[in-house]
C-alpha cells in the first residue's frame, strides 16, 4: 500500500496511490484521519481498512492540482545514520564505524516532495544524500534484531541535504543537517508489506538535473534496517512515528573532484525501487 499525505484547496487530505492514480478524502469527509502517524497506530491492519475505504469512498485527485507533504511532518525523532556504506565512509577519507554514526534531525529541517530544497545565504556548499527511510510503526524497548522488523510498519525516501562547512566546523555534525528546508522527505509511505524485508534489496539513485550522481543498493548498507533497530531501542523507546534516516552511498558531491554542490535553479531527484521518486528544486534563501 502506497499512501499521499497532501493538501487540496486548502485541506489536508490522505490518500492512497495505484497506478497513478491518487484517490483519497479530505478532512471532515469521512472518520477516517488524514494523518498518517494518527493511522500507522493501529499496523498493518488499520491501514488496510483505510485503503479499503479510500478506494470505496474516495475520490480521485489530480495530482497536478495538489501540494504534497511530508509523510511525517512531526515526527517524535527523526534519527540519521552517518557512514552507513563502505564505499561512501572511503571516499569521505573515514574509518568504517564499528557501531552507527547518529545524529538527529528536527522536523523544522524538513520539505515535501517538490517543494524547494532551500540553499542556506550563508553556504555554497549544500550537498545531496539520497536515502531510504524506515518509520517505526510498533513501539518498543530493547528490541531483538529477531523481532526488529516487527516494529518496522513501512519505508520513504529522504534527501539529507546537508550544508557541508557547517557540518564540519565542529566534530558533531548536527548543525550542518538541520538548516530549515534542508531536508527533503516523500513523496509517499509505503508500507512494509509492499517491499522486501528491512527494505533490502532496493535499487537507491539521486539525480542532479538529470546526471546520475549516485546509484546503489540498499543491501550494502552496513547497518541493515534490523540491526540499526535493536540498537537504537537499547538507548531509548522507539515510538510509534518515529523516523530512521538510513544513510547515503558514494557519490556525494563533496568528494568529487572537483566539488559538486547543489545551486538555485537545480533540481534533484532520489529514486528508490518500490518507493518512487522524490523530487525538488533547489532555491536560495530569501
Amino acid at each position: 500500500m502506497q499512501f499521499t499525505s497532501f493538501t487540496y484547496q486548502g485541506k489536508a487530505g490522505i490518500g492512497i496511490t495505484e497506478g497513478g492514480t491518487l484517490r483519497g478524502m479530505l478532512q471532515g469527509e469521512s472518520d477516517v484521519p488524514v494523518a498518517l502517524d494518527q493511522l500507522i497506530a493501529g499496523g498493518l491492519p488499520a491501514l488496510r481498512d483505510v485503503a479499503a475505504k479510500l478506494k470505496s469512498s474516495g475520490r480521485d485527485f489530480d495530482l497536478a492540482e495538489i501540494k504534497y507533504l511530508a509523510p511525517f511532518a512531526n515526527p517524535g525523532k527523526i534519527v540519521c545514520l552517518g557512514l552507513n556504506y563502505r564505499d561512501h565512509s572511503a571516499e569521505s577519507g573515514f574509518q568504517q564505524p564499528t557501531y552507527p554514526a547518529l545524529f538527529n534531525r528536527f522536523p523544522s529541517s524538513l520539505v515535501a516532495h517538490e517543494a524547494p530544497l532551500v540553499l542556506p545565504r550563508v553556504s555554497s556548499s549544500f550537498d545531496y544524500e539520497g536515502e531510504l527511510v524506515a518509520v517505526i510503526g510498533k513501539p518498543g524497548r530493547h528490541i531483538s534484531k529477531d523481532d526488529a522488523l516487527d516494529h518496522v510498519i513501512g519505508y520513504s525516501i529522504f534527501n539529507d541535504g546537508s550544508v557541508r562547512d557547517y557540518q564540519f566546523k565542529t566534530a558533531q555534525w548536527a548543525i550542518g543537517k538541520n538548516f530549515d528546508g534542508t531536508g527533503a522527505f516523500g513523496p509517499t509511505f509505503v508500507t512494509a508489506d509492499a517491499l522486501p524485508p528491512g527494505g533490502a534489496g532496493l535499487r537507491l539513485q539521486t539525480r542532479l538535473d538529470g546526471q546520475v550522481m549516485q546509484d546503489a543498493n540498499t543491501t550494502d548498507m552496513v547497518f541493515d534496517v534490523a540491526t540499526t533497530v535493536a540498537l537504537l531501542s537499547e538507548c531509548f523507546v522507539l515510538q510509534t512515528g518515529d523516523v530512521l534516516v538510513m544513510g547515503t552511498p558514494s557519490g556525494v558531491g563533496v568528494a568529487r573532484n572537483p566539488k559538486v554542490y547543489m545551486t538555485a535553479g537545480q533540481v534533484c531527484e532520489v529514486e528508490i525501487e518500490g518507493l518512487g521518486v522524490l523530487s525538488n528544486p533547489v532555491t536560495a534563501e530569501a
